[in-house]
């Protein structure tokens, strides 16, 4: 009875907020999911398969969950790189390079899709020296790469940057004065502890990349079967009026996502449960 009073002292009104909180999370997340799956059952399996399984369909799923998946990738990798300079380094200009990582989160993705589309375009500033190398970047799929790394890297930068903050500097001078060489300090000190917050930004940004629509769809092309992303596909459907085909797509990029978010959350816990004491 007393831990019961002293946790409803610590957290006042828990059923009122919990009841807010699950209505809330209803409405706005659960509510729309379940009329997306409620929608898809009005289909039978076969024609639930036959839309999924055709030619367009297909390739619009692989260039979607394919390119988020290596755009991901990529910014774990150069967002760490960006991590570890905004904070281990102090250089001139270096809050205006912090703010920059944010522009992505601020701008519209319209405007970053137009914008990316002039850069990297034949005559663009980018475009036209890549050209010239033989390398088409707008209108093809490397253009939809490189739209979904620049929405997604600010996910990467954000979510380890508190937790390398945080990191005191003098593990790593405890570890080679130890005799520790410096990768065996990055790979078994410094990876360890940033591991689940490097799961979470790479799951961010996956789920980010895939459901981009705006930033995509001006570099992209659109082309079916060659540089058609599945969020596109989605609003073709809809505008032919073919609702089951786009409910069909739509409840395969949820679930798909959900299944890999969900993977990477409990390799961010296994992660979580192995990082050394400091």
């Amino acid at each position: 009875m007393s831990a019961l009073a002293a946790r409803r002292r610590t957290l006042p009104g828990f059923g009122l907020t919990m009841g807010l909180t699950l209505s809330w999370l209803s409405i706005i997340i659960l509510i729309p999911l379940a009329g997306l799956f409620l929608k898809s059952l009005e289909l039978s399996p076969e024609q639930f398969w036959n839309i999924l399984s055709s030619r367009r369909t297909l390739n619009a799923l692989r260039v979607s969950f394919g390119l988020a998946f290596a755009a991901a990738c990529v910014n774990l990798i150069m967002g760490s790189i960006i991590v570890w300079a905004l904070v281990r380094y102090r250089f001139p200009g270096r809050r205006i390079f912090d703010a920059i990582v944010d522009v992505p989160f601020a701008l519209p993705t319209a405007v970053a899709g137009v914008a990316l589309t002039a850069l990297f375009a034949e005559k663009g500033w980018l475009g036209a020296p890549l050209a010239a190398l033989g390398i088409k970047v707008a209108f093809t799929p490397v253009g939809i790469f490189v739209a979904m790394i620049f929405i997604g890297i600010p996910f990467v930068v954000r979510t380890v940057q508190p937790v390398l903050q945080d990191l005191d500097p003098e593990i790593e001078e405890a570890a080679g004065s130890l005799g520790a060489s410096r990768w065996q300090t990055i790979i078994r000190v410094i990876l360890p502890s940033l591991a689940p917050a490097l799961l979470t930004g790479l799951a961010l940004a996956f789920a980010r990349a895939v459901g981009e629509y705006g930033s995509v769809i001006f570099i992209a092309g659109n082309l079916p079967n060659v540089s058609e992303i599945a969020p596109l596909l989605i609003v073709i459907r809809l505008s032919e009026f073919r609702y089951a085909d786009a409910t069909a797509i739509a409840v395969v990029m949820l679930v798909v996502s959900f299944v890999v978010i969900f993977a990477v959350n409990r390799l961010q816990r296994w992660a979580q449960s192995r990082i050394p004491a400091h």
